[in-house]
């Protein structure tokens, strides 16, 4: 379990992430067309795994457009906004953002992600959304970069993620 906070109020979730070196767990996420995806449909990518709590708050959308900025030019990286936002929502924030180069997905049918992940937060004013958390995988799923973003309200660490997904190329 890693404690957290929130505006400075502390934060539990479920678990850890998963330890860089170990295999990502699989997931079946909802993309914008209400199709379902694990890992296997993003095969022969790095993946960079941006983790919110909801497109719907300030830091959240901001942290989309980032990555969004930055994958534009990442060939052989994809992507993959997670949050328990309704497919629906994700799709007209992005379509709203101009973010193309980022893979909505949401835990609309199955809620395994977050927990599998170590992400969803068990108690504070959030509790039962993901937390704000980033983890790389190289090709092969094998995670090589994670962050647990120590405070909600904060942005992660973009420069760390994109230099780890940049190596995993």
């Amino acid at each position: 379990m890693a404690t957290i906070t929130f505006k400075g109020n502390p934060v539990s979730t479920l678990g850890d992430l998963p330890a860089p070196g170990a295999i990502a767990p699989n997931f079946s996420l909802t993309r914008g067309d209400l199709a379902d995806v694990g890992l296997a449909d993003f095969a022969g990518k790095v993946k960079i795994l941006n983790i919110v709590p909801s497109l719907d708050t300030g830091v959240c959308a901001a942290s989309a457009r980032a990555f969004n900025k930055a994958a534009e030019n990442l060939g052989g990286v994809v992507v993959l906004t997670v949050s328990r936002d309704l497919p629906f929502a994700q799709k007209r924030f992005c379509e709203a953002e101009g973010i193309k180069a980022v893979v909505p997905l949401s835990e609309l049918r199955d809620r395994e992600f977050g927990r599998k992940y170590g992400v969803e937060m068990t108690s504070g004013p959030l509790a039962g959304l993901l937390s704000r958390a980033v983890v790389v995988l190289n090709k092969e799923n094998v995670v090589v970069y994670t962050q647990q973003v120590p405070e909600i309200a904060q942005e992660p660490d973009y420069a760390g993620a994109l230099a780890a997904a940049k190596a995993a190329l």
